[in-house]
């Protein structure tokens, strides 16, 4: 048994280490938590490109997912490259009942500039995950895709800010 607090992420795998799943391992041992993990895909990735994406059957992310829950008292949660409408639509119904604050990281596209959110998952985001989610964390081409708006200014943001609170 240990005796860190339980973190989870939800989120692809990143084969070069600099993202996804890994990143989110590192960083919680690195604050004192103990790291759990839902993987949604498989990347084959380096720092200059995604190759391929694999994504993990739906029904196999709510099998990881249940199957975390009901052994570890989670204190937090944090999702990250979800990929597909139906695997949004799993960890979403997964999450239903939780009783931890949750982190929607609402990645879109690697650093790379490879698409990471399938298009037709966009509006399964706004309307599935947004409106559980604690705090959300888009960077300004995610906060823009999001709201269909342009950030060009800090009155731009503000804008931004308040589409993307209205989706709950």
């Amino acid at each position: 048994m240990h005796t860190n607090p339980s973190l989870l992420t939800i989120a692809g795998s990143d084969s070069g280490g600099g993202a996804g799943i890994q990143a989110d391992l590192k960083t919680f041992s690195m604050l004192g938590g103990f790291g759990s993990s839902v993987l949604t895909a498989l990347t084959a990735q380096n720092t200059t490109a995604v190759k391929g994406i694999h994504p993990v059957p739906p029904e196999f992310v709510s099998l990881q997912l249940s199957t975390v829950l009901t052994d570890l008292t989670i204190r937090a949660a944090k999702t990250g490259m979800l990929f597909s409408e139906s695997i949004i639509k799993a960890v979403s119904a997964g999450l239903l009942k939780r009783s931890f604050p949750l982190v929607v990281d609402p990645v879109c596209v690697a650093q790379s500039g490879a698409r990471l959110l399938e298009e037709s998952a966009v509006l399964a985001m706004q309307r599935d995950l947004f409106p559980m989610a604690d705090l959300i964390t888009p960077n300004i081409p995610e906060a823009e895709l999001f709201t269909g708006m342009r950030i060009a200014s800090a009155e731009d943001i503000c804008a931004v800010a308040e589409r993307l609170l209205s989706f709950g």
